[in-house]
């Protein structure tokens, strides 16, 4: 495929091979885009941000919501091309492609609620006589940088709000998953956005992304990805708006009370789900030490059962890893943890890209697979004693994304929630659920800002103060 940038469909004789996961065949090409092509890129933005304010809300509504209606009629084609660049199976790929769709509804309904709101200045002792009110304004040129892991979804939860809001778009997608990006950015085309407003150059992150994110014609950056890779990027922006939704090591707590057969089914669905490449993917697993090997023998007949493989197969429960590096270093990751002494319950095997589903048990929150963020198909067992032994350990980490509960007891449900620090509080699930018009964002070093149409809007939007005298 060719990359959009300045208004047109550009090709490069330097390529990018974008390469199934699963059998390592090149799935297509694309343009090996480099620092000379960000000038193009930021001048047709700044122009096409002109168009887009120009516009009315019900333009751009009625631009977006025919965008979801193609998106619809496309989801069979939508979901394999993530498949088969990503390696989540095809049933995760379809249902991503239907949330893509009905996450550029939300941002389409959006562009018709932009409002302020009238300020009462007479309530001040130098107000009277004088009439307040608030104007929200596109911020005017949007950088919309996105992982492998969700590559369609994930950068319709920037594009679409940052359309519906007035603004141009710039994408950068992750290397490893440009397809489905690109794919969009034909819809959108297609579906009447100005050619300037969106552009999607493909290539290296480190060259391009930090081009674009220090530009000042860039007002603001919405980045998904590591906790790394974000906290580089806050240090290139400069003065600009920017929302982080960075990593985590989401804890799940078994409380005594729990029923563990549902928690088990829930593990084996929130702990492995895109191989765990989820970055509210249950991770550490904290179960009270009453209940504790009863759980593992609740669970390790669910993992043992999940049938892995090619993702392109309907019957397939989990696929591969998006790149053999990072199934090696999953792998060194488990094996560190059972030389340390954990117990390794099973899985633990390796095969290119395909790693086995795996249950550690006896780990201490101190090893790798506990305190870092895994990003693979693992989890890692951890007795405790109380709930505030398990609130203590659930918030031992840096980061702070997603978290989640089972119990019937209503004051440990109701502390968890207060207590724990993270964005998203899951009771009597797992930590891997998310609506997309939910507000979805993380506290501590998983990021700012939230993400949600509704709330990416008010993100990617300016407010103005106008006071009548």
């Amino acid at each position: 495929m060719k990359m959009h940038i300045g208004g047109q469909w550009v090709d490069k004789d330097e390529k990018i091979d974008v390469i199934n996961p699963y059998d390592g065949s090149v799935v297509d090409t694309v343009p090996r885009g480099d620092a000379n092509d960000v000038e193009t890129v930021l001048a047709a933005a700044v122009r096409g941000a002109e168009v887009m304010a120009a516009l009315s809300g019900y333009e751009r509504y009625k631009i977006l919501h025919r965008a979801a209606e193609l998106m619809e009629e496309r989801l069979e084609d939508l979901g394999r091309t993530i498949t088969l660049e990503e390696g989540k199976t095809i049933t995760e790929g379809v249902g991503e492609a239907s949330r893509a769709a009905e996450t550029i509804t939300y941002a389409a309904e959006e562009a018709k609620r932009l409002s302020g709101e009238v300020i009462p200045l007479d309530g001040a002792s130098n107000g009277a006589g004088k009439f307040g009110f608030t104007l929200r304004v596109p911020c005017g040129v949007v950088l919309a940088i996105t992982p492998f892991n969700f590559p369609l979804n994930l950068v319709c939860h920037k594009v679409g709000p940052a359309l519906a809001a007035g603004n141009a778009v710039i994408m950068k997608p992750a290397t490893d998953t440009p397809l489905s990006a690109l794919k969009l950015t034909e819809i959108m085309l297609e579906a009447g956005v100005p050619p300037e407003a969106i552009q999607c150059i493909t290539g290296p992150g480190g060259e391009i992304g930090n081009a674009l994110a220090s530009d000042r014609r860039v007002r603001k950056v919405s980045f998904t990805g590591s906790r790394d890779v974000g906290e580089q990027i806050c240090c290139t922006a400069g003065l600009k708006k920017v929302t982080m939704e960075l990593g985590s090591n989401a804890p799940l707590i078994v409380m005594p009370d729990a029923d563990l057969e549902k928690v088990a089914a829930t593990t084996a669905v929130t702990g492995f789900a895109n191989a765990g490449q989820v970055c509210i993917s249950t991770q550490r697993v904290l179960v009270n030490d009453k209940v504790y090997d009863d759980f593992i023998d609740a669970l390790t007949p669910k993992v043992e059962a999940m049938v892995t493989g090619n993702p392109m197969e309907d019957t397939v429960q989990m696929g591969p890893m998006v790149r053999e590096d990072d199934a090696v270093r999953v792998n060194e990751w488990i094996q560190e943890a059972v030389g340390s002494g954990a117990r390794l319950v099973t899985g633990g095997d390796r095969e290119g890209t395909m790693h086995a589903p795996t249950i550690l048990a006896d780990v201490d929150p101190q090893m790798k697979v506990s305190a870092d963020e895994l990003f693979g198909p693992a989890v890692a067992l951890t007795p405790f004693d109380s709930i505030d032994d398990a609130i203590t350990m659930a918030n031992d980490t840096i980061y702070g994304l997603s978290a989640a509960v089972f119990t019937q007891n209503l004051d440990w449900a109701m502390k968890f929630a207060h207590k724990v620090q993270s964005g998203n509080i899951h009771i009597n699930w797992g930590t891997v659920w998310r609506a997309d018009l939910m507000p979805y964002g993380g506290l501590k070093e998983s990021g700012m800002g939230k993400e949600g149409p509704k709330y990416a809007v008010e993100e990617m939007t300016e407010m103005k103060m106008v006071v009548i005298h």
